[in-house]
């Protein structure tokens, strides 16, 4: 939280941010990754819009980069090099640095030379052992184990010689990034190919050597070659993954034909940075208009007369409007504009069929933490209903606050019950019931079961924001997760989008121009939460195929009951685009 404050604070008042720059990014050492992925974060954006200072802040950060120690600050600092090291002397420190990091290369040949020397170390000292038993000196006794049965058991002085020998050989240092790369974080490897390869190629725009340049273009891709040796071979922890394959292999492409691929070269050297200017433009656009909602406006002035309601008279009281009634009248959600009575005739469930002898309809009022049922009850019989129960049950994080009284209805009479009911949570909930009276006689018990009343759950989510970073973080922690195909006959991708949007109540996390053009993939993030401080996140994933749309929209949540339901919904919402369309052919 602290380093997020500096963000900010740093983000508005440029001349702080020289001074602040250079102290956070001593925290790009931390064990703690959050804390050094908050820092490089920050440093990324402050690159972005403060150019003046790039030069010094990627020397620092190229001094920095043999103190990191977590995959996902190497892969920041990466391309923070890789598109701000814009001399021929920061690519050529930065270049050097990397190659220390990385060690020696080719990375197989180096571990199997590695290997084959220590298992030669533990064969001479065998050897050695041997020579020792054959002259007649003893060795240290190996000392009795007492095993789990009870029995004794001798440990021999070769295993346990030779295995603080192989301990030894584990641990051996290397360089943090090399033993990541080994620990089959390909990821890493294809964020340094690429890094690696605009630095080449920005150096071969800027320099005048073309021997110099030659000579970088072969080591780096000696490096890429390498790292793809390795993942294909057994000293790494698992083999390396496509993606990070092809990739690499496109650096390698770039590099062994320049100058031929010049659309290539242009996507590397101009476009990555201009992709994320976007980004950061986007989120200040964002900020803005946070802000301008978040500006108090002056609703009373400093001369405006101060209206006490018992010192009114009735007249008075009657004629203006009273400031305590507005308040009252919010506070209790009398001014709704759900209050019209167009919205409560939508909102009015029938309970019972017209035929039966009790018919009941409610009016459901949500509230945020309150839903406020008003049932209409209605006689259709000659006869007096006495003792008239209305009773209810509930499932889910529902609660019944108190049961209605007993109440008599003469013949073709009515009544309005009203019951209250707390939500404790989001989720969707079921409120069912029956009606019990009593006939002609006190014997002559009669029931009514009431139609069930499901409570949406989109009366309770709201649409929010969050950064990117507190996207990922809250993905990773959250374990329930509800994964929903797109099964519609909607045929254009934001449409599509739209729609899951409206009916959801989310926001769209992913910024305007990542979704702007015509393609035939749409991938977005989508994110809101419960007015009880419950998060929804909600990733979209969708492909055109003709004219259909395929996909699917995976939701995590802390609780599995958001989870679900929000699930449910998207299909329901579905079924009805479908017979939306359906219709309107």
């Amino acid at each position: 939280m602290l380093i997020q404050s500096i963000h900010s604070c740093a983000i508005k008042f440029q001349e702080v941010a020289a001074s602040v720059v250079h102290v956070l990014m001593e925290f790009l050492g931390e064990p703690h990754v959050s804390s050094a992925v908050d820092v490089i974060s920050f440093v990324r954006e402050v690159m972005e819009k403060f150019p003046h200072l790039r030069s010094s802040i990627v020397s620092r950060l190229i001094e920095t980069f043999p103190d990191m120690k977590t995959g996902r600050v190497f892969r920041g600092a990466l391309w923070i090099i890789g598109e701000y090291a814009l001399s021929t002397e920061l690519i050529e420190e930065s270049l050097k640095q990397i190659r220390v990091a990385i060690g020696e290369i080719p990375i197989l040949q180096a571990e199997q030379n590695a290997a084959a020397a220590d298992e030669e170390g533990v064969s001479s000292g065998v050897e050695s052992d041997e020579k020792i038993e054959s002259n007649g000196i003893d060795k240290k006794a190996a000392p009795r184990r007492v095993l789990a049965d009870g029995t004794y058991a001798s440990e021999s002085a070769f295993s346990n010689q030779s295995t603080t020998k192989s301990k030894k050989i584990d641990a051996k240092e290397k360089p943090t990034l090399r033993s990541l790369l080994l620990n089959a974080d390909y990821f890493l490897g294809a964020v340094l190919a690429t890094a690696l390869t605009k630095l080449v190629l920005r150096y071969g725009e800027i320099s005048t050597k073309a021997s110099k340049t030659n000579q970088l273009r072969a080591e780096v891709m000696l490096i890429l070659t390498s790292i793809i040796r390795v993942g294909k071979s057994e000293f790494s922890s698992s083999p390396i993954d496509e993606d990070s394959n092809d990739r690499i292999s496109v650096c390698l492409r770039i590099l062994s034909s320049v100058p031929g691929e010049k659309v290539l070269k242009e996507v590397f050297v101009e476009e990555c940075r201009n992709a994320y200017a976007q980004i950061v433009e986007a989120e200040e656009k964002k900020r803005e208009q946070k802000s301008k909602k978040d500006k108090k406006v002056v609703k009373i002035q400093v001369d405006d007369a101060i209206s006490f309601r018992y010192l009114k008279s009735k007249k008075a009281i009657g004629g203006d409007s009273d400031e305590y009634e507005l308040d009252l009248t919010r506070a209790t959600g009398a001014n709704d504009r759900s209050d019209d009575y167009i919205s409560k005739l939508s909102k009015v469930v029938q309970l019972t069929g017209f035929s039966d002898p009790v018919y009941a309809e409610a009016y459901v009022n949500v509230h945020q933490y309150d839903i406020l049922l008003d049932v209409l009850i209605v006689n259709q019989t000659s006869d007096t209903l006495q003792n008239l129960n209305l009773e209810f049950s509930t499932l889910g994080d529902l609660k019944l606050v108190e049961r209605p009284t007993p109440y008599t209805i003469g013949p073709h009479g009515f009544h309005g019950i009203k019951a209250n009911i707390k939500v404790s949570s989001t989720e969707t909930g079921v409120i069912f019931g029956t009606i019990v009276y009593e006939g002609t006689s006190a014997l002559d018990m009669n029931v009514v079961i009431l139609n069930d009343i499901h409570i949406d759950i989109m009366d309770y989510i709201n649409p929010a924001s969050c950064t990117e970073t507190q996207f990922r973080t809250m993905w990773t922690e959250f374990e329930w997760e509800n994964k929903v195909n797109v099964n519609t006959n909607i045929t254009d991708l934001r449409d599509y989008l739209n729609h899951i949007l409206k009916s959801t109540n989310m926001n769209c996390l992913t910024p305007e121009h990542a979704l702007s053009g015509e393609c035939g993939f749409l991938a977005a993030n989508m994110y809101a939460r419960s007015i009880f401080g419950e998060d929804a996140l909600a990733n979209i994933c969708l492909e055109k195929i003709g004219e259909n749309i395929t996909g699917h929209i995976r939701i995590r949540s802390k609780t599995q009951g958001i989870a679900l339901s929000l699930g449910d919904k998207i299909t329901l919402s579905q079924k009805k685009a479908f017979k939306a369309i359906v219709a309107a052919a």
